[in-house]
């Protein structure tokens, strides 16, 4: 129960901020411009820089916030404490509230899904999260808070088809093959506390129950070239399913464009319990270096060593290696396109080593439209009950069309379909299937 409470507590706290800032009217802040107060009469002094924001302005005083962990634009900030460019979009509302800087973020995908072929399967799904978060200067650093809740839990236990798809449980019995887990209620549970050690370098700490790791890019629902698309890859087990670990610390140092950090956390997978918290350990490390060579690059490379992933499997272990590359740039007033290319190898102890690529991007020309594609290639060797190794490939391809219907609120209309590359061991139980997914989208942001 003193799990429970400190995890209420961590979502009241980062979602009620956003609530009230919004309750009084705070203005948004597209850019983080905000126009001056009228003089009072006599003017008050100007009130010093806090921590993490930039007040200085050509033209009057502006708040500029700065990342969560350090002396770069916030918009670099995604997942856990990954990276990605700074030419990405900050996907939230902001506001202010005191010397709290507040955002908040909600995404719900209603999704029709038919996945063909002997092993495929059809279901209609809610899917999606919601996000808090607040950041404010505390004893010369920077302290944050970050809430994530998704209403994942209400498919099930038996998540949604997706073919090519492995990892973790349905029942805590039987594995989920073919299919997509439903991530748990609480996604992120956690805070950061960043300090600067000169003008270019800070130290952090990062601690989650719920959090995510240092290990590889941002996750996939973070990440701009992945956000529109409503299914998760083929590839998350390689690169990305440690986002949600009931037990996390990590410790790094941030300089300009680099950052070094390391994390300890639990390595088991949150179970088929998807409403509570779960005890945390800290029984796996992990490294990671990021590299933002430029205002449209994210780089990083990562290892991971996890003990006991799989329910199912507590006497196997595992190592990971992960590196990718970000590119995002802006097009125009309103348009974006970010592509990410990841590499993933895992190594079962005892067992074989696999290998993942995975190549998205999202392409959005104005405010309404967005194109998006993902091809994967991964060696599985969870498809069958033989355990061989099949390399199989996906390429999904679809758009989606936004409506505003209330300021930052948005009503899209989405549809996607995907092919595979089947190899002829796996064709008399797979065939040549297509799949398809039609969806329906509300965004703040």
């Amino acid at each position: 129960m003193g799990w429970l409470f400190t995890a209420f507590a961590i979502t009241s706290v980062s979602l009620s901020l956003a609530a009230a800032a919004h309750a009084q009217g705070m203005a948004d802040m597209p850019g983080m411009a905000m126009p001056p107060p009228p003089p009072a009469s006599p003017p008050p002094a100007t009130p010093a820089p806090m921590a993490g924001m930039d007040m200085s302005s050509p033209t009057g005083p502006a708040m500029t916030m700065t990342g969560a962990l350090g002396a770069y634009p916030d918009a670099r900030d995604a997942s856990g404490t990954s990276w990605q460019p700074d030419a990405s979009p900050d996907m939230g509302v902001m506001s202010m509230s005191g010397e709290w800087m507040v955002m908040g973020h909600a995404l719900l995908n209603l999704v029709y899904d038919h996945q063909g072929g002997p092993r495929g399967d059809e279901r209609t799904f809610l899917a999606g999260m919601f996000m808090g978060m607040a950041q404010r200067p505390l004893g010369g650093g920077t302290l944050g808070l970050r809430a994530m809740l998704s209403p994942d839990p209400a498919m099930g236990p038996s998540g949604y088809p997706l073919l090519l798809a492995s990892g973790e449980t349905a029942d805590g019995a039987h594995p989920l093959v073919d299919r997509q887990h439903p991530h748990d209620l609480f996604m992120e549970l956690a805070a950061s506390y960043s300090h600067p050690v000169s003008p270019h370098d800070s130290l952090f700490v990062y601690a989650g129950l719920p959090g995510e790791p240092a290990f590889g890019p941002p996750a996939f629902m973070h990440r701009s070239s992945g956000l529109d698309i409503p299914e998760a890859p083929v590839s998350h087990h390689w690169l990305d399913s440690t986002h949600i670990t009931f037990g996390v610390l990590t410790a790094g140092w941030a300089h300009e464009r680099w950052k070094l950090e390391a994390s300890a956390f639990r390595g088991r997978e949150p179970d088929e319990h998807r409403y509570d918290i779960e005890s945390p350990k800290l029984d796996s490390t992990s490294v990671r270096l990021s590299y933002n060579p430029t205002a449209n690059l994210a780089l990083q490379a990562s290892w991971a060593r996890l003990k006991s992933p799989e329910q199912l499997e507590p006497d196997t272990d595992q190592s990971r290696l992960s590196a990718s590359m970000i590119y995002t740039r802006r097009i125009g007033a309103e348009g974006l396109w970010s592509t990410t290319f990841g590499w993933g190898r895992k190594t079962l102890d005892p067992g074989p080593t696999l290998d993942a690529f995975l190549l998205e991007s999202a392409f959005m020309p104005d405010g309404h439209w967005t194109l998006f594609g993902r091809a994967e290639r991964a060696e599985q060797n969870e498809l069958t009950n033989s355990g061989g190794i099949h390399t199989v490939g996906k390429l999904s391809l679809g758009a989606i069309y936004d409506i505003p219907i209330r300021p930052h609120l948005k009503l899209g209309f989405g549809a996607l379909g995907s092919a595979y590359a089947i190899p002829g061991a796996l064709k008399p139980i797979y065939g040549q299937p297509t799949s398809a997914m039609a969806f329906l989208r509300l965004k703040l942001s």
